[in-house]
């Protein structure tokens, strides 16, 4: 007779989930190592330096872009590679960690592409946001944008999930008033930067996007778009 096979206690992860997480510690920890001078020389001091001035997204380039028409592969990708370049371990850190927490309850109802679809995209619109509403030469860096885009996922799950039991839908939107109190209380204490613009358009995205790439979300637009 055969022994029951054991169960998992917790889910797994996705594996997209890991894949970006593994991304965002692989390169920090590059540059943790690089500025200690562990690996890469006397040049890896510089490397985070670097990789923000290559890979990390400014509103300026993207002004450029737009007078001259011009949209050259190189600062087109800054829209996303911007994502993965971190100012400090704990900045990575904690974006890494919101990622985990955010994409494993997001990931396992939407799916892989559903999941990496609204992180990437929720990116490139807080990007975009950032640079077309504000006239601020700080570059834009971190995963953050694209994790607020997964904390719109999740709204959109509480939110639907609230309107089958009839409650009141307003509640859903508790945890992201709850993180935008946060930033402002560091940004009283510490001063304020404007990434939290690009934060509140990647939720914005992550939310609006879920109507469409949640499961059955499409089929659910359309229908309530032909009662309209």
């Amino acid at each position: 007779m055969r022994s029951p096979m054991p169960t998992q206690p917790v889910n797994p992860l996705p594996p997209v989930v890991v894949a970006l997480f593994v991304m965002i510690v692989l390169i920090e920890a590059a540059f943790a190592l690089g500025a200690r001078g562990l690996v890469g020389g006397a040049g890896a001091v510089g490397w985070r330096a670097e990789a923000i001035q290559v890979y990390g997204f400014n509103g300026a380039i993207l002004d450029w872009m737009l007078e001259t028409g011009r949209w050259p592969p190189e600062h087109l990708m800054r829209l996303v590679t911007y994502q993965f370049v971190h100012g400090t371990f704990t900045h990575a850190l904690f974006a890494a960690i919101m990622l985990l927490a955010l994409g494993k309850m997001v990931g396992e109802v939407f799916g892989a592409l559903a999941t990496l679809a609204i992180f990437v995209i929720s990116g490139a619109v807080g990007a975009a946001v950032f640079g077309l509403a504000l006239d601020d030469p700080a570059w834009l860096i971190g995963a953050f944008p694209g994790v607020y885009g997964l904390i719109g996922g999740f709204t959109y799950l509480l939110w639907m999930r609230l309107g089958q039991v009839g409650a009141q839908q307003a509640r859903a939107f508790t945890l992201i008033g709850f993180l935008l109190g946060i930033q402002l209380v560091f940004g009283l204490l510490f001063g304020l930067s404007n990434d939290w613009l690009a934060d509140i358009a990647g939720f914005a995205a992550g939310f609006g996007m879920s109507f469409v790439v949640s499961p059955g979300g499409w089929a659910r637009l359309r229908a309530r778009m032909r009662r309209d």
